[in-house]
């Protein structure tokens, strides 16, 4: 970790311990339990929920995409808990209502986040046959 910190002096990496059989990594906080892991949302205590106002002379699709469409598939994306989850949309409803949102504009992308990962993948195979068109010539003279 030293040699990785010497590299460029506006890197630096930082080693986290377990503490209380838990750890922070990235936006999740990793629970460690007897038999098996729980994960939650993390979000660092210096978080604020300032985002582009809804009243900005923006596309919608760039006020969405910028903080909500984020938000919203991270909240679907780790295996976290019913309970988890519903914390977390009362979290995203907050920073969208202080930033003048209505409630139903943010309602659109967490239902097509929540069709788009509900819907069957179609099924995959690893051999596919394929037709390979190949011309053959011969050489009629002879030497």
């Amino acid at each position: 970790m030293n040699h990785t910190n010497n590299i460029d002096k506006h890197l630096e990496l930082k080693l986290f311990e377990e503490r209380n059989k838990s750890i922070k990594y990235l936006d999740l906080s990793i629970h460690r339990n007897t038999n098996s892991t729980d994960m939650e949302i993390y979000s660092k205590p210096t978080l604020i929920d300032v985002t582009l106002q809804f009243s900005s002379n923006r596309p919608l699709e760039h006020k969405l995409a910028n903080t909500f469409n984020f938000y919203v598939n991270r909240m679907l994306t780790p295996p976290i808990t019913k309970r988890d989850e519903h914390q977390e949309w009362k979290i995203i409803l907050a920073i969208a209502q202080n930033n003048g949102f209505p409630l139903h504009v943010i309602q659109n992308p967490r239902k097509k986040l929540i069709t788009k990962k509900q819907r069957p993948k179609p099924p995959t195979t690893t051999t596919q046959q394929t037709k390979k068109w190949v011309t053959f010539s011969t050489n009629t003279r002879n030497n």
